[in-house]
């Protein structure tokens, strides 16, 4: 069997791999990261999402998507729903806990630049999440730009923590 190589395009090459254009993903990185950050410790500090009262927030939040699931146009899939009803509800505590720390790891790997094509998949996963939960706001945005930051994983940390971790560690097919 012949191993046939596909060169990769300039252009792809240039965005994707490139230092150079490491400088232009350094804003959408921090941005990103910014959001993720910011969502992650207005739940932290909340006694509602980490505290003596978590799960309360993120039960209503449960509810009303399991809601949206019934009528002429239903906003959120029969099978989502009955995850949410089935799994995620009666273990609203743990979720609202899981939430919490997942945007703040992912937020603060996405500004310091470790472990970006990670730190991007489960931003992307959660926002997955929420918009199959029927809220859309900024989470379209948000995934489109944690998309292009996977993409770019070897690059889009290298003015970061990645520069130095990626080497270290290397990668599972090397």
């Amino acid at each position: 069997m012949n191993n046939i190589q596909i060169p990769e395009p300039k252009l792809s090459r240039f965005l994707f791999s490139s230092t150079l254009f490491a400088w232009a993903w350094l804003p959408l990185r921090i941005w990103l990261g910014w959001q993720w950050l910011n969502a992650g410790w207005g739940k932290f500090t909340s006694p509602t999402w980490a505290g003596d009262k978590a799960g309360t927030v993120i039960s209503g939040y449960f509810k009303g998507a399991i809601a949206k699931a019934t009528g002429e146009h239903p906003q959120v899939a029969s099978w989502y729903a009955d995850f949410l009803q089935n799994v995620a509800l009666p273990n609203a505590t743990f979720f609202s806990y899981l939430i919490t720390f997942g945007e703040i790891a992912v937020g603060l790997g996405l500004i310091l630049g470790a472990f970006v094509g990670i730190a991007a998949f489960f931003g992307t996963f959660m926002n997955l999440n929420f918009i199959l939960a029927g809220t859309i706001s900024t989470n379209p945005v948000m995934f489109l730009a944690a998309i292009f930051l996977m993409l770019a994983w070897r690059n889009a940390g290298w003015i970061g923590l990645d520069r130095w971790l990626l080497p270290k560690i290397g990668v599972p097919w090397r």
